[in-house]
């Protein structure tokens, strides 16, 4: 009887256990004809473990799209939802403006990188200062953009910090690199795939 009880449990528990595996593509709602950007929405579901939904949400109050990884990133470190960093942003608070107001430290933007600059003044603060110091450091808009991307595109396509900078070097934006890093590895994966002709 005993014995039997303890498989009830299992079967409970089991049942209980979710599978949530990775969004390969997009719904007809956010589908837009930009297969780049589509890529970059998917691939922000993925890494920030969130529902479409929420994905529509942000595009449709306005929020460009490079910067829907900045409201994901904070909403996340803050505790709160995407739309309540939206409404702070809607008036005209700076990112850095609405990551002190959620007390949190400038550091939370780190991205481990063996360049500074000319690659870029964000990556440089951390180099040009001591780890004590980032705490008072202070972003510009823009280079708060730029280093939620490169920490969201370099961590969800496994690549290092350094060759995303070469990237966006060579005049690409970060949804160009996640859709070209995509392209590359679906190619890979299809070399292979053909008959072996020994």
């Amino acid at each position: 009887m005993r014995t039997f009880i303890v498989f009830l449990a299992m079967i409970a528990l089991s049942g209980c256990i979710i599978y949530t595996r990775p969004v390969t593509r997009v719904s007809a709602e956010l589908y837009v004809e930009d297969e780049g950007l589509n890529g970059y929405y998917v691939s922000m579901e993925n890494y920030y473990s969130v529902p479409e939904r929420e994905i529509i949400v942000i595009r449709d109050r306005g929020i460009p799209y490079d910067e829907m990884p900045v409201v994901l990133f904070i909403s996340q470190r803050a505790r709160v939802t995407p739309t309540v960093i939206i409404d702070l942003r809607r008036r005209n608070m700076s990112w850095m403006d609405i990551t002190l107001y959620y007390r949190l430290s400038p550091d939370i933007y780190y991205v481990p990188v063996n360049s500074g600059p000319p690659h870029g003044n964000a990556y440089g603060h951390y180099m040009n200062k001591p780890k004590k110091q980032w705490k008072q450091m202070n972003f510009k808009d823009d280079e708060i953009v730029n280093l939620v991307n490169l920490k969201f595109v370099s961590e969800h396509n496994k690549q290092k910090p350094d060759e995303i900078i070469r990237m966006r070097e060579n005049g690409n934006d970060f949804k160009a690199i996640n859709h070209n890093i995509k392209k590359d590895k679906n190619k890979g994966n299809n070399k292979g795939n053909g008959k072996d002709r020994r």
